[in-house]
């Protein structure tokens, strides 16, 4: 499924551009996971079914504590983005999802020290299906859990801001933008 299919299946994303300038160590991160050939992520913001409210965050190993944030990864060869979307859900939340809509297609441009690199971030909307939140990829996931929407935008956005972390920057930059696009405001 290319994109043009994608936006005709789940609705065409408000398109934006972000630049980060990011630290060493973040930077390496990106390009590490870049290994295959990957320019992109998808990010799912998941509705849980019973309370829309919520949205289901993950917490990798590495990061501080009470830091969360949407789950996302990446379609792999010979995945197309819809398949690499149920794929990652089900590691990351052990839920089946619903995809509702597209949200946002984010071009970044990471840079440091002179050195940079173009990213796609690929941001949906979803509802839980079935399944229980809890991560099946226990290598790369410590946790996963229900947030208020409530809670992403205050105390978890605080806490991702406190680490100066820029990749946590465009995290929060990318939910905020993804949040107003949910709940229909301009």
């Amino acid at each position: 499924m290319n994109l043009s299919e994608l936006e005709e299946k789940y609705g065409k994303p408000l398109e934006v551009s972000m630049h980060h300038e990011l630290h060493t160590f973040e930077f390496n991160v990106v390009k590490f996971s870049m290994r295959n050939g990957r320019e992109h992520d998808v990010t799912m913001f998941i509705r849980k079914k019973d309370d829309p409210q919520k949205i289901a965050v993950i917490r990798k190993h590495f990061f501080p504590e009470g830091a969360y944030r949407a789950p996302s990864g990446a379609a792999r060869p010979p995945e197309n983005l819809e398949e690499g979307i149920v794929r990652e859900t089900m590691e990351e939340t052990g839920l089946l999802i619903d995809i509702k809509r597209y949200l946002l297609r984010i071009s970044a441009l990471f840079t440091c020290k002179g050195r940079k690199i173009d990213w796609t971030t690929h941001v949906f909307e979803a509802v839980e299906k079935e399944g229980e939140l809890a991560p099946r990829d226990t290598d790369e996931i410590e946790e996963a859990r229900w947030a208020s929407i409530e809670e992403v935008q205050t105390t978890i956005r605080d806490r991702l801001l406190e680490t100066n972390w820029e990749l946590f920057r465009y995290r929060v930059a990318l939910t905020d933008l993804a949040i107003k696009q949910m709940e229909g405001s301009p």
